[in-house]
């Protein structure tokens, strides 16, 4: 069983990079060393009257100085509540959670859109292979310096600012790239399209899915998707996007 814990962590260090997006680093005891791409950490409130955590991907790990690095965006009273908090506050946290991406050595797209860019970024450090990497923002970029240092990344906006006018799929069109492996993270519309350019490109697909979680152990189901296969907790076509995800092969998944 994978290791997961609960422990006090302390903020490093806490910015605003973009319009309600907020980047926070954390020094950890334990979840740093245990941590893997792709996995995720859920935060409790300081403030008792919310009793649920917040699930927030992990966006770089820091394992030699026991840190993780948070990438979010402010979307309601819990983290309105976190990026308040300055160098020296400490969080209730636990993890890792979920299961992280495969690492494979075959030329690989890396795909973020929106706030599921973070996550890709560690994978991007990890990956021993050519990194095609694409992110696609709806205005404010962010994060593209940290990712030029580990690929070429070509850019998406809705409204044209930055790189192809359009979405991450036009990006690849519009830039002539090709890939064996996609890793991706992002919006359901754009899992939805990638999960059929790779069925159509005959391309395996590994995704990331973004979903509003309960508990986050798996115990709840309120994050289930809906799977090919039955899952043998529930003995239905679901799977729980906290505990067999966040990361899926594309075709075991239906949306």
């Amino acid at each position: 069983m994978a290791e997961k814990f609960r422990e006090q962590a302390i903020i490093i260090r806490q910015e605003e990079i973009a319009d309600d997006i907020y980047s926070m680093w954390l020094r950890t005891e334990h979840i740093a060393e245990y941590a893997k791409a792709g996995q995720f950490v859920s935060i409790y409130c300081n403030d008792g009257s919310r009793i649920l955590p917040r699930p927030i991907s992990i966006c770089e790990i820091d394992k030699a100085d026991g840190a993780i690095h948070l990438v979010y965006r402010v979307a309601g009273k819990g983290t309105q509540e976190f990026c308040k908090l300055h160098t020296g506050a400490q969080l209730t946290i636990v993890g890792p959670l979920g299961n992280g991406f495969p690492k494979k050595s075959q030329k690989a797209f890396l795909i973020g859109g929106g706030i599921g860019i973070p996550p890709m970024l560690q994978l991007a450090k990890e990956l021993d292979c050519e990194k095609q990497i694409v992110l696609g923002y709806r205005d404010e970029l962010f994060l593209v310096e940290e990712f030029k240092k580990y690929g070429s990344v070509y850019l998406a906006t809705e409204d044209g600012s930055a790189g192809t006018e359009g979405n991450v799929l036009d990006a690849i069109r519009e830039n002539g790239l090709s890939a064996d492996i996609i890793y991706a993270c992002g919006p359901m519309p754009m899992l939805r399209a990638l999960k059929a350019y790779a069925i159509e490109h005959d391309i395996e697909c590994w995704i990331s899915m973004e979903e509003r979680m309960a508990c986050g152990i798996g115990a709840c189901l309120a994050c289930t998707c809906q799977s090919k296969n039955k899952d043998e907790h529930s003995n239905v076509n679901n799977k729980r996007i906290c505990k067999e995800g966040p990361v899926f092969r594309a075709r075991e998944v239906e949306f």
